[in-house]
Parts: structure tokens; C-alpha cells; sequence
């Protein structure tokens, strides 16, 4: 299983992937065919009974529960949800591991209860062991955190989180799991009510997916390609989150595209990320809330020289139809151009 780095709380959100309900923060380049699959991870698919020991200050916290982990994404990727108990209280979190093959490293992406995300852990195995890193920031100090994924057998693993204050001259444990098989194959995600978490209900499903991309925003450019293709939304984590496949076709070429979203209930908002085949990396999580059945997110970044607005909308037209836009504002939103349109009809 995995552990949050301390979580990192959720900042300016980046424009969003192009999904049912994804958009990307400027226009995606086409990628290749989807890559091979690496089975590094596959270890850690199914149910199991989890350990824990947490260690801050010199005291140690026993926990103990539940890991389930299953295959997403044909395979490229896995999910993980945990649900434990301690001395204070429940504690739950979702872990996402996609694979970057140009660097044969695995991306290892943390989200809390919150909707906020860790830092994501960046490594590779050699000879069954799993060393990933990454920076973050504890008790004001910058340390680097190593993850350590070791002692695999076919129904027991550990895992273990340590910093370190040094540049990683020494380590020091403060996450440590002992994991033992209870079932090998993980059930369908089951889905629980939350206030608010059925925001995206009007999304999950399978789409067919009619894309239009403008080539070259903010430079009074008329050039736009299509695409057409697909899209498949499930639930995961109790309805608390759901997953978004795209894949599509076009004179521009593949793209494909995976996107998580998560809502956070203590402040009634969701976050979302997205991640393509060729990196498995996740950006920066985009926040965003829904309003008459309709959600917008804004974000500001840097396209070319200049610093833009970036607004992606999307809403229901009917209970086999939806739609979004994504658009880009260089006059601090006093006017829009629209740079993404996609058309979804339910499958």
C-alpha cells in the first residue's frame, strides 16, 4: 500500500484534460499508440489485510485494515483504496500507479480523504525491489521521502516510507506496512451515497466522443482538427471518486488520456488530474464545483509568452448527451476564445 507524503494542499488549478469532464490546460500533442504494460506492480493486485506503523516525533501510531488494489486503464495503471483504523480514528486514501515507459519508472500518486494529493513518488524495481522518491515539505522543513516497496511473496509484501533531512546520507521510518493476502482478485467497486459526490453521476457510463481542437489559440488562427473516439467513466473509492478513459482518432493523430477525479465533502468541490500514456505522471489537481448542473474550472498559466486564463465548462444536455468547452482569456476575462469543444453521446 501506500502512504501520503504530507499532503500537499490543493493549489491554482491547471486546465484540465479533454475526457467526460476533462480538459487539458492547452491543447494535447498527439501521442503514439498506447505503450507496453509493465507488471512491476502486479504483486500488489488483490485484497489485502494491512499493518501499520506510523512514526512522528519519536512515537509510533498502530493502525490496521483494508488494501484493495485493481487494475485500471487496460492494465497501465492500478488503484489502490485504503480504509485502516487506529487510535484516532478512521483514516482512508487512494493511491494511483502509472507507469512512465520513455524512463521505465513507475509514477506513484497519493490523494487523502480531502481530495488533496502527496507530492508523487517517481522510481523504478530492480530485482523485486521498489525504490521511489520524492521532495516535500515536513514540519516546515524540507526532506526527501523514499518509498520502498520489498519482501514480495506471492501473499505478503511490505512497504515503507521514510525521510530523510540530509540529501539522503541516512533515513529515517515514517510509514511502514506489513500487508498479507486475503483475497487475490479485488471486487467491483461498490458505490455508497456522499452529499455532492453525484455530481458526475450524469458521466458515468460510455461515450462516443466528437472532438474539435483549435490548432493555434489567441493568435487569430481558424485551423481546427477532429477527432472521434471514446469514452468510459467508472466509480471507484465508495462513489467518492471515478476514472475517465479517452482515447480518439484524427488527422492530428491517437490521443489518450486517463483523468481522476475526487470530491473532497468537507468543502463540497472535486478535484481532478490527468495523466497520458507516454509520462503516467499526474499534473497539478484542478478544483472546481458544480452549479445548476453545470461545473466550471479556472486556472491561470503561461501559454507561450504570455500568462492566459484558462476556463473548462462542461454540463449535461440530456440523459444520453453532454458537453464541453475549454477556452483561454488573454485580457483577464473580460473576453474568451474557445480553443476545445467536445460532443458526448451516450454508447
Amino acid at each position: 500500500m501506500a502512504a501520503a507524503a504530507p499532503a500537499v494542499q490543493v493549489g491554482a488549478m491547471r486546465a484540465l484534460a479533454i475526457l467526460v469532464c476533462a480538459a487539458c490546460s492547452h491543447p494535447v500533442a498527439p501521442v503514439a499508440p498506447p505503450p507496453a504494460v509493465s507488471h512491476d506492480f502486479d504483486f500488489n493486485l488483490g485484497v489485502w489485510h494491512t499493518q501499520i506503523q506510523r512514526i512522528k516525533n519519536g512515537e509510533t501510531t498502530e493502525m490496521a485494515g483494508t488494501v484493495t488494489v485493481r487494475p485500471v486503464w487496460g492494465g497501465r495503471a492500478s488503484l489502490e483504496e485504503i480504509e485502516v483504523d487506529g487510535p484516532k480514528g478512521h483514516w482512508e486514501g487512494l493511491t494511483l500507479f502509472t507507469f512512465n515507459p520513455a524512463a521505465h519508472q513507475w509514477v506513484q500518486t497519493f490523494i487523502n480523504s480531502s481530495a488533496n494529493y502527496a507530492n508523487p513518488l517517481v522510481g523504478s524495481f530492480a530485482n523485486g525491489r521498489g525504490e521511489l522518491f520524492a521532495s516535500d515539505t515536513v514540519d516546515g522543513k524540507a526532506v526527501l521521502v523514499r518509498g520502498v516497496w520489498s519482501e514480495s511473496t506471492a501473499d505478503a509484501h511490505r512497504y515503507e516510507e521514510s525521510y530523510s533531512r540530509d540529501g539522503g546520507a541516512t533515513w529515517a521510518p515514517a510509514f511502514i506496512a506489513q500487508l498479507t493476502r486475503e483475497a487475490k482478485i479485488a471486487p467491483a467497486p461498490a458505490t455508497i451515497d456522499h452529499d455532492g459526490s453525484h455530481d458526475f453521476d450524469f458521466d458515468l457510463g460510455t461515450w462516443h466522443t466528437q472532438s474539435k481542437r483549435l490548432l493555434h489559440p489567441l493568435t487569430g488562427s481558424k485551423d481546427w482538427v477532429e477527432y472521434d473516439g471514446e469514452t468510459v467513466v467508472r466509480p471507484v473509492w465508495g462513489g467518492r471518486a471515478n476514472l475517465a478513459e479517452y482515447h480518439a482518432d484524427g488527422k492530428a493523430g491517437h490521443l489518450e488520456l486517463l483523468a481522476l477525479r475526487v470530491y473532497d465533502p468537507a468543502h463540497q468541490q472535486w478535484s481532478i488530474n490527468f495523466t497520458q500514456p507516454a509520462s503516467g505522471t499526474f499534473s497539478t489537481p484542478g478544483v472546481g464545483v458544480f452549479t445548476h448542473h453545470r461545473v466550471e474550472f479556472y486556472d491561470q498559466e503561461t501559454i507561450g509568452d504570455r500568462a492566459v486564463l484558462v476556463r473548462f465548462s462542461m454540463w449535461p444536455i440530456d440523459a444520453d448527451h453532454a458537453q464541453s468547452e475549454q477556452a483561454f482569456s488573454s485580457d483577464g476575462g473580460k473576453t474568451w476564445e474557445v480553443n476545445w469543444i467536445n460532443r458526448y453521446t451516450r454508447a
